[in-house]
């Protein structure tokens, strides 16, 4: 599992084999973690980075009233923020999805990686980067594009982040969110988000089946919402199928 993070840094730079065995020994104790479960709750004191290595998660804040508004998703090999321990506390709280495998990476293993390993440090810092152009595309997202956009949007950023990571099987992924989930990242109510899902699928974009989101046409949903992966800067995405995903020729350079 530990893989699913250096396929992801290698999306990024490429690795040397003493790269990779470093990572590998990055995360020894792997914690299982149920779902809707916080990892760590906004007031807390960070001291460690958390790595997910399998199942989904999300960074979020809980409104006076009881609102919730999700930031971000985390996929398996994202860090959850790398240099959280940082931070006096949190200002924000990360919760699990679905089950999760995660692990607690104590900031002396994160000192010792980056000085040691150059080209990760390098893959280390895409990722920071990476996240803040994520955040940058999502605030965009909801502000200017409709309901049905926002929604494919997501399908297609999801897509290809988890095709990064060998976790698309034709263009099928998993997709454990429920509706709720969904409304609370948009800005939308559940209702609206039921009522897109149906326009999609409608459509003959997109069917959602036992938790399984399958894109039916990768270009048609791509035209729909407007989506440019430039924003994921995926350079080295070298195990990608062209055919599965043409479009990712926009970020190789092909």
């Amino acid at each position: 599992m530990q893989d699913a993070l250096i396929r992801k840094l290698e999306s990024f730079e490429d690795l040397t084999d003493a790269d990779r065995s470093a990572l590998r020994a990055f995360a020894p104790r792997v914690r299982q973690v149920g779902a809707r479960t916080d990892l760590i709750q906004e007031g807390d004191v960070p001291s460690h980075v958390h790595l997910i290595l399998d199942g989904f998660a999300c960074r979020y804040k809980v409104l006076p009233d009881g609102q919730r508004q999700i930031m971000a998703f985390f996929v398996p090999g994202d860090f959850c923020d790398l240099n959280v321990f940082i931070l006096d506390q949190m200002d924000h709280s990360i919760g699990t999805i679905s089950p999760c495998k995660t692990v607690e990476i104590p900031r002396h293993a994160i000192e010792e990686i980056t000085a040691h390993h150059p080209q990760v440090t390098r893959a280390l810092m895409w990722c920071a980067l990476v996240d803040e152009a994520v955040l940058r595309e999502w605030l965009v997202n909801i502000g200017s594009r409709q309901a049905d956009q926002r929604i494919a949007h997501l399908f297609c950023e999801l897509l290809l982040r988890l095709e990064a990571v060998g976790r698309v099987t034709d263009n099928s992924y998993a997709f454990p969110f429920t509706q709720t989930d969904v409304a609370d990242t948009m800005g939308l109510s559940d209702v609206q988000i039921s009522r897109t899902l149906r326009e999609l699928r409608g459509l003959n974009l997109i069917t959602l089946k036992h938790r399984i989101l399958t894109i039916l046409d990768v270009e048609r949903l791509k035209a729909y919402c407007g989506f440019n992966p430039n924003y994921l800067h995926l350079r080295n995405a070298r195990w990608s199928s062209r055919r599965q995903v043409p479009w990712l020729s926009s970020v190789q350079g092909g």
